[in-house]
């Protein structure tokens, strides 16, 4: 299996399904965002997305818990779960994407060193996350992640 697809790839297989996608944001800032309206013809498969770069609106846009949030903080696996799921629902998508982690220059105050971050895919109600550190710095750790949400959309669309 191919794992180095192009966001223009993502598009072609989307839009051949007649499947479509939102993204929720944080470490990446709009980043992923950017890079799907960058390929022409994304508003054929692309309803939209949410920067979601602090708790209160990861809990109030996409309904992440604030249990979740309290218990497991923004960067977790959990909290993907749902920023995907939120997501999926809020925007109404086939697929929903959501990205949390810490870029840099610090982890978290947990511990958890800087460029962990959780990559989240919801396709059609089913949610998966994958954990990536990348520790090469904020501008690769963000690249990184964009790499892995654009891997993720590929694999489940070619399993389904």
């Amino acid at each position: 299996m191919n794992t180095e697809y192009t966001m223009k790839q993502v598009a072609e297989r989307l839009t051949e399904r007649g499947l479509t996608l939102s993204v929720a944001e944080s470490c990446t800032g709009g980043l992923l965002s950017s890079k799907i309206t960058d390929v022409p013809g994304a508003s054929k498969f692309y309803k939209g997305g949410a920067c979601t770069y602090c708790n209160e609106i990861k809990h109030r846009i996409l309904g992440v818990q604030q249990e979740t949030l309290d218990t497991y903080t923004a960067v977790s696996e959990q909290t993907a779960a749902e920023m995907a799921a939120g997501c999926a629902r809020v925007f109404g998508t086939d697929i929903a994407v959501s990205v949390t982690g810490y870029a840099g220059p610090d982890g978290g105050e947990d511990g958890t060193p800087v460029g962990t971050i959780y990559v989240g895919i919801c396709f059609r109600g089913d949610v998966r996350v994958e954990r990536i550190c990348e520790p090469g710095g904020r501008t690769l750790a963000r690249e990184s992640a964009c790499q892995q949400a654009i891997l993720m959309i590929m694999t489940e669309t070619e399993k389904n």
